[in-house]
């Protein structure tokens, strides 16, 4: 390998090397020292998982590469509600254990909201302002007021439909008053499903990768594959074991300064955790490879959407030693609705597969507004005649009627996206009838 491609990696693995010594010595630092150090290894590990993923693209379906690294990359998330979980069922029938349900609510549906409303929207914005230096084809310059767009992957169709389907169900779920079995098998079938349609797809003939990907994926098929497994085991390792402290870390920050702990709770950590993705899909976007990167956003939000939401019960019923719904209240109920409609809105933005300036500012204005309102009520700087609980409907409404004035004009976008996913989905299940079984 070059010179370049070996300092690269060293570079990477050096920043996780001062955390990962940390972690496994168990020495004690100082919050800001442990942010800091935390927040380090996330990065350089970030950058790891992010060429595995790159360089894996040469062996397997694209579309699943991007599976596996979302997966990774939100796998904090996942710790960090697992948590909270887990605390609701060991702690049932007091008021920890309430509290603790109630936080696993609220951190799922902040997380999902942060993967949206800055997630999207930043990532299309900073994608959109970088096409001058980068040159990206994914951006499409237009005449008109903020009319810049993002084209997306045309197939990523699959993605967009089974989301789609996630988020009818999940305006549903507050309507039984907890998360139950049902959500689970629901959910997480669905995720199933698509990774399953996904794997029986082809191998694209891989683009042209350069850098740490592109010396990675000249090395013969068996060393590859482990090196891919081996960047992902490690940076999954980093991620997984920093964004918890990283995020607990910032938590104690803010309520240093005065910040309310349920807020840090529902978006300090949430943001946090999602911060090694964001690193990720940034990294992708500087080298013109938006669509991947947008791709790896929509990937995430359908994981989350799904096995976040259908994996709670899980760890909830285990801790409390018997099946049991994950219950929660009617604040609870009011954020799960504004996050399903929340993500209405934004994939009936999507159903054409391109998200224009002016749209991703939409996205970003009325995620901002709502969580700065509600900043405001909760710490009594601002009285408004509604509760909070209201404010949530009162946005989740608005949510819901652009979505469905913009599905409505872009029903022959959702006929067309519906019909391919559809052909995916058969072309998916022929494959798969017609190879040959062992007795043939």
């Amino acid at each position: 390998m070059k010179p370049r491609v070996i300092g690269a990696l060293a570079g990477a693995v050096g920043l996780t090397v001062p955390w990962l010594v940390l972690w496994l010595t168990g020495g004690e630092l100082p919050t800001g020292a442990v942010v800091a150090v935390s927040g380090i290894a996330v990065l350089g590990g970030s950058f790891l998982l992010a060429w595995g993923a790159e360089t894996a693209e040469k062996d397997v379906p694209r579309a699943f590469a991007i599976a596996v690294l979302a997966v990774l990359a939100v796998a904090p998330e996942y710790a960090v509600d697992a948590l909270y979980a887990w605390n609701a069922g060991a702690f049932h029938g007091t008021a920890r254990g309430t509290e603790a349900a109630h936080l696993a609510v609220a951190n799922m549906t902040g997380a999902n909201r942060i993967l949206i409303g800055i997630g999207w929207s930043g990532i299309a914005l900073f994608t959109v302002y970088r096409a001058r230096a980068t040159g990206d084809l994914a951006v499409e310059r237009r005449s008109g007021f903020l009319a810049d767009a993002l084209l997306l992957d045309r197939d990523i169709n699959l993605e967009l439909t089974f989301l789609f389907l996630a988020t009818l169900w999940a305006l549903v779920v507050p309507l039984n008053g907890g998360i139950d079995a049902l959500d689970m098998v629901v959910l997480v079938g669905m995720y199933i499903a698509y990774i399953a349609v996904i794997l029986r797809g082809d191998v694209e003939t891989a683009e042209e990768h350069v850098g740490v990907p592109g010396a990675l994926q000249q090395f013969p098929k068996p060393h590859r594959v482990a090196i891919v497994l081996s960047l992902f085991a490690y940076s999954g390792l980093i991620i997984f074991t920093a964004v918890e402290p990283f995020a607990h870390g910032l938590e104690q920050i803010g309520q240093s300064i005065g910040i309310p702990s349920f807020f840090m709770i529902q978006w300090i950590a949430p943001l946090a955790s999602e911060s090694p993705e964001l690193i990720v899909v940034a990294y992708l976007v500087n080298k013109a490879r938006a669509t991947a990167g947008f791709s790896a956003l929509i990937s995430s939000k359908l994981n989350q959407w799904t096995l976040l939401i259908g994996t709670l019960v899980v760890v909830y019923s285990i801790a409390l030693g018997q099946y049991g719904p994950l219950p929660f209240d009617q604040k609870q109920a009011g954020e799960i609705w504004l996050t399903a409609a929340q993500s209405f809105f934004a994939l009936s933005l999507l159903i054409n597969l391109e998200l224009s300036v002016r749209e991703a500012l939409a996205l970003l204005v009325l995620f901002v507004s709502q969580v700065m309102i509600e900043f405001l009520m909760i710490s009594d700087i601002v009285a408004l005649p509604l509760s909070s609980y209201e404010l949530l409907l009162v946005f989740s409404g608005v949510y819901v009627f652009l979505g469905t004035v913009l599905l409505f004009v872009r029903r022959r976008s959702l006929r067309r996206l519906v019909r391919q996913s559809a052909g995916t989905v058969r072309e998916a299940v022929s494959t798969d009838q017609s190879r040959p079984t062992g007795n043939q």
